[in-house]
C-alpha cells in the first residue's frame, strides 16, 4: 500500500476511536448517530413467536387431547397399562409417547345369525352406532342328527365401569370370545334335545330356554363385563323333507279339522231344528191345552148356568112362560090367520106353528 495512503488510515483512526467513545457516553433515547434500541428487543421477540409457532403445531400434530363423545368411555393407557377407571364423555388430554385414550363405544350391540341377506350399517356410523355383526345361521343337529338352521339377533352391550378390565383381559375381540361362542353353545345343546319335526311346536319353549342359559352363561362371568340385553329366535330353517313332511301332516290336519267343522255345523243344524220342532210341538201343546181349559171352563160354566136356571124354574114359572109365548101366538094370527097353531099342554114339547098356505113346509113339519 502507498505511504500516504497509510498515513491517511492512521490519521483517521483516533478520530473514529474519539466518535465512538462519545457515542457511548451518550444516553439511549439519543437520536443522531446512535444505535436503536429495539434492534436488541426485535430477535428475543422472534423467538418467543417462533415458540408460540412450534407449540401450536406440536399441538395438532402431536395431538394430545380427545374427545370421549356420549355412549363411549375412554381408556387411558399409561406406558402400556391400562387405568382402571374409565373416562366419562368430554374433553381429556394426554402426554403423547407415554400416554394415550382409546375410546369404546358402550352402546347396544347387535350379532344376528342368519342366511338372509339384511343391509348393514356402513363403517361410517359405527363409531356413534352400536356395533351391528352379522354372522351365518348356527347349524346345529336336532336329536336324530340332522342338520337344522337357526336364525338369531343377540342384542348386548359393554357394562361401561369395566370397560378398561374388560378390554385388557379379553382384547377388542371380546364379543366373539364372550358372545358368539357361548350363544353357539347353548343353541346346540338346547336344539339337540328335540326332533327336527317337533320343533316348530316347541318354538315358544326353545326361545325362553335359549335366552335364559345364554343370560346365565353370561351372568356367571367373573366381573360380569357385558349385559345381555336380549336373545331373539327369529326363525328355524329344517332340512327339505322334515318340511315337506310337516306341511303335508298340516294338510291332512287341515282337512280333518274342516271336516270335524262340517260335522260340528251339522250337528248344530240338527239340533236347531229339533229345538224349533220342539218349539212348535209345545206351542202346539201349549195352544190345545188352551182350547181345552177354555172348553172346560165354558162348560163348567154353562153347568152352573144350567144348574141356576134349573134350580130356578118352578111349575107357576113355566106356567107364567106359557102364557107369554101363547100372547105371542095370538098375536101372530092376527098377522097370518091361516096359520095353524098346535099346542102340547104341560110344556113338554113345543109349540108348532104351520103355515097353510105352505104345504112343502107342512109336510117337511110331519116329517121331522
Amino acid at each position: 500500500m502507498p505511504a500516504d495512503m497509510n498515513d491517511y488510515f492512521k490519521k483517521k483512526r483516533p478520530q473514529q476511536q474519539k466518535s465512538d467513545d462519545n457515542n457511548n457516553q451518550r444516553p439511549n433515547n439519543s437520536q443522531p448517530g446512535g444505535s436503536n434500541p429495539m434492534n436488541s428487543m426485535g430477535g428475543k421477540s422472534a423467538s418467543w413467536i417462533f415458540v408460540a409457532i412450534a407449540i401450536v403445531m406440536g399441538i395438532f400434530v402431536l395431538k394430545p387431547f380427545t374427545i370421549i363423545n356420549s355412549g363411549e368411555v375412554g381408556i387411558k393407557i399409561n406406558t402400556g397399562k391400562f387405568e382402571e377407571k374409565p373416562l366419562q364423555p368430554g374433553l381429556h388430554f394426554f402426554i403423547p409417547v407415554l400416554q394415550k385414550i382409546v375410546p369404546v363405544n358402550t352402546r347396544v350391540r347387535m350379532i344376528t345369525y342368519s342366511n338372509e341377506n339384511k343391509q348393514i350399517l356402513s363403517d361410517g356410523y359405527s363409531r356413534y352406532e352400536g356395533g351391528l355383526r352379522r354372522n351365518p345361521a348356527i347349524r346345529v343337529m336336532d336329536s336324530r342328527g340332522l342338520d337344522v338352521d337357526i336364525d338369531l339377533a343377540v342384542q348386548y352391550h359393554l357394562r361401561p365401569e369395566s370397560a378398561p378390565t374388560t378390554i385388557a383381559n379379553w382384547g377388542t375381540a371380546w364379543e366373539d370370545k364372550i358372545i358368539n361362542t357361548k350363544v353357539r353353545e347353548i343353541v346346540r345343546d338346547v336344539i339337540g334335545k328335540y326332533a327336527a319335526e317337533n320343533l316348530p311346536q316347541k318354538r315358544p319353549e326353545i326361545a325362553k330356554e335359549i335366552q335364559s342359559k345364554v343370560r346365565m352363561k353370561v351372568e356367571a362371568i367373573p366381573g360380569k363385563p357385558v349385559v345381555l340385553d336380549s336373545v331373539e329366535l327369529r326363525n328355524i330353517v329344517l332340512p327339505a323333507k322334515i318340511k315337506a313332511k310337516i306341511e303335508e301332516l298340516q294338510a291332512e290336519k287341515q282337512n280333518v279339522m274342516i271336516a270335524e267343522q262340517q260335522k260340528d255345523r251339522a250337528k248344530r243344524e240338527a239340533e236347531r231344528k229339533a229345538e224349533i220342532a220342539r218349539g212348535e210341538a209345545e206351542k202346539k201343546r201349549i195352544e190345545a191345552q188352551g182350547h181345552a181349559d177354555k172348553i172346560r171352563i165354558e162348560a163348567g160354566a154353562q153347568a152352573k148356568a144350567n144348574k141356576i136356571i134349573a134350580e130356578s124354574l118352578t111349575s107357576d114359572l113355566l106356567q107364567l112362560e106359557q102364557i107369554k109365548a101363547q100372547r105371542q101366538f095370538n098375536e101372530a094370527l092376527k098377522v097370518n090367520k091361516d096359520a095353524q097353531i098346535f099346542l102340547t099342554p104341560g110344556g113338554a114339547v113345543p109349540n108348532i106353528w104351520v103355515d097353510a098356505k105352505a104345504k112343502a113346509q107342512k109336510a117337511v113339519s110331519a116329517q121331522q
